[in-house]
């Protein structure tokens, strides 16, 4: 089965190999909220793996957690043995990846039943200001479109993927930050150094014209800047749960297996609708 192709591999490298340890402050954050989350499991991992495009970053910041993972470089073919982890963590990778579901499911097969998957990627409503001023100035100066940001999805549809790659217990929750630059020119270059500048395979392959850039950082700063003439960005990190299954795990009761109405906890009189 063939999928189709978001992501350049060969631009994805080169723009994160710009990226810079200042330009990363998102990853800082997702570390500790993912040390918060691992600390409400009651249980000790001791054979953690962390999957991230910034392997030497993520050296520094996985050595807070409880037991540091071992880091691996994020990759079409991850270099994790089957079965071999109980803990395993997807960081800031997978909003570019071409198989998403490939991913999910060479995490789940990594991991040891009733091993805990952990994902986090930016999602649908990331860099919203931005796209809407790009497509308004490229629609007002060209009188056409040309893809400038990654589709990312959705928290409802990843939620889904995790149970197409086989984890039980899929939990997909999102966190929007909002981000105050100095100016809108500032982002593009936060995002360059972010690694997360323009990597679609079906982008324009020649600069953007002059006059669409002023004319989107124009309409950027018109629409969402503040008195001091800051704007701000959207982030939306989204966390995805799952656990690689196993008998010990919680099972749906059977339906129509219930030994009270709802009617009862309520309360209430029942009702039953005439056929």
């Amino acid at each position: 089965m063939t999928h189709p192709i978001l992501t350049d591999p060969t631009a994805l490298l080169h723009r994160r190999a710009r990226a810079t340890a200042d330009g990363l402050f998102l990853h800082a954050l997702v570390a500790e909220d993912l040390q918060d989350r691992i600390s409400f499991v009651n249980r000790s991992f001791k054979d953690a793996v962390l999957v991230t495009p910034f392997p030497e970053h993520w050296q520094e910041l996985a050595a807070g957690f409880a037991t540091p993972p071992r880091i691996v470089q994020a990759a079409e073919v991850l270099d994790i043995a089957p079965g071999s982890a109980d803990l395993v963590m997807h960081v800031f990778d997978m909003h570019w990846s071409n198989d998403l579901v490939g991913q999910l499911i060479q995490c789940r097969r990594s991991l040891r039943p009733d091993g805990l998957f952990l994902g986090v990627l930016f999602g649908g409503n990331t860099l919203t200001e931005l796209r809407i001023s790009l497509a308004e100035a490229e629609v007002e100066i060209t009188g056409g479109l040309s893809p400038r940001v990654a589709p990312m999805g959705e928290v409802r549809d990843l939620g889904g993927l995790l149970q197409r790659a086989g984890l039980a217990l899929p939990v997909a929750d999102s966190d929007a930050l909002s981000i105050s630059f100095s100016s809108p020119l500032k982002l593009l270059h936060d995002l360059r150094a972010m690694g997360e500048s323009n990597a679609l395979n079906d982008r324009l392959r020649k600069p953007t014209r002059r006059a669409v850039l002023l004319r989107a950082m124009e309409l950027y700063q018109q629409n969402y800047g503040d008195a001091d003439g800051r704007v701000t960005a959207t982030f939306e990190l989204i966390t995805l749960t799952g656990w690689a299954p196993d008998d010990s795990q919680q099972k749906p009761l059977r339906p129509g297996s219930a030994m009270s109405s709802l009617a009862a906890a309520l309360g209430t009189d029942e009702n039953p609708l005439k056929p």
